[in-house]
């Protein structure tokens, strides 16, 4: 959508997919975050707002993904327990542990798909990421060691936003201490101005330096935005 306004925005959803949303049933909610579904008509209101670019990301992983639990052995496979150490693609000599998770946002299954509540049609694109079995991929920006390939996501988000002269990316959706999170971050890496609008999020865990008030310390410290939906900052984009 063209803008008047110098500096363009855009508007990152992250996430908003049938996995990651009660109810919990057989073909969805297989990693429900209390409240997921619930900010859909926070999201609605920001999408109907003149953002230059609007954006929804999508897990979108292979069966075999190295965070699931089906890809590893007892006892070491319990979901939300156990941890796995992988190896950087292009560096093998590099490491890092992930949490184990059940199967998620299995590519071209319902529990990959946006969920109906949300104005779809209103994304400019939607890309998807974790894709590569063998690295996770919290944010839409880079893998867990920060590498950019076709084989993780569709599309080199950073790439594309700077190519259409954005400066500024507002973030919301599933989960605060993880994907929004890592997304924030690696904004800002990136060098763009980044807010996060606080009642387009939700969390699986809240408290403690793990949990969405440790994740909004981490991006409080870099000068990340952390704002409401009826702020200056998200005013403005209306100006």
């Amino acid at each position: 959508m063209a803008s008047s306004r110098t500096a363009k925005s855009a508007l990152l959803v992250v996430d908003m997919q049938e996995d990651f949303c009660p109810p919990a049933g057989p073909k969805n909610g297989a990693l429900a975050v209390p409240g997921g579904r619930d900010i859909a008509p926070t999201i609605n209101h920001l999408l109907s707002l003149p953002f230059d670019i609007k954006i929804a990301t999508r897990d979108f992983h292979p069966p075999d993904h190295v965070s699931f639990s089906t890809s590893h052995s007892p006892p070491d496979n319990i979901p939300f327990q156990s941890f796995t150490t992988i190896s950087n693609p292009t560096n093998i000599s590099e490491t890092t542990t992930i949490p184990i998770w059940p199967p998620h946002c299995v590519r071209d299954t319902p529990g990959a798909k946006l969920i109906p509540e949300i104005l779809s049609s209103r994304f400019d694109r939607i890309i998807d990421k974790g894709c590569d079995r063998r690295v996770e991929m919290f944010s839409a920006f880079a893998d867990a060691f920060g590498n950019k390939s076709e084989e993780s996501a569709s599309v080199d988000l950073a790439a594309y936003l700077k190519g259409e002269k954005v400066m500024r990316v507002f973030v919301v959706g599933l989960t605060g201490e993880y994907c929004v999170r890592c997304t924030a971050i690696d904004a800002w890496k990136e060098d763009f101005e980044v807010f996060v609008v606080e009642e387009g999020v939700r969390s699986v865990e809240q408290e403690g330096e793990r949990g969405w008030e440790g994740a909004k310390k981490d991006m409080g410290k870099l000068g990340i935005g952390l704002v409401s939906i009826d702020g200056q900052e998200v005013k403005k984009i209306s100006e």
